[in-house]
């Protein structure tokens, strides 16, 4: 019995090394599942994912400058191209003008960038209103 022993003392200890190795593995399967539907989800849907914000100012010149912050919300995604609809309201809220253009950087997630556009805004333009349109995947396939 004692001959014995140490063969069953080593049979026992590989079994729990190989279930300890089984439930990584299986803990790691499912952790990649869940990081490809979240990165197909950010992929889909790029404006839930980034919010715009601006400020503005006039120029010598007559010009409005707009600095526009983007913020990415998203935790594995990288957008790039990002397209913006600027639109401009009169004092009392009327719609005056949209304009649509495009912000050719690379987005990371948690990242804020920051861009400047000069642009000719129409007269009586009292505040500007921002909306994503579309983002390009910048994530490696």
């Amino acid at each position: 019995m004692n001959r014995y022993l140490p063969v069953i003392t080593a049979a026992i200890v590989l079994m729990a090394c190989n279930s300890g190795t089984k439930t990584e593995e299986k803990e790691k399967a499912s952790y990649e599942k869940a990081k490809e539907t979240l990165e197909e989800k950010e992929k889909k849907n790029p404006a839930g994912f980034i919010t715009a914000s601006c400020r503005d100012r006039g120029n010598l010149i007559g010009q409005t400058v707009i600095k526009i912050t983007l913020n990415s919300k998203a935790t594995v995604a990288k957008y790039k191209d990002i397209e913006i609809e600027l639109s401009f309201y009169s004092e009392t809220g009327a719609l005056l003008q949209k304009d649509v253009t495009t912000i050719y950087k690379t987005l990371a997630p948690g990242e804020t960038i920051t861009e400047k556009k000069k642009q000719y805004t129409p007269k009586q333009t009292d505040s500007i209103g921002l909306k994503i349109v579309s983002a390009k995947n910048a994530s490696p396939e």
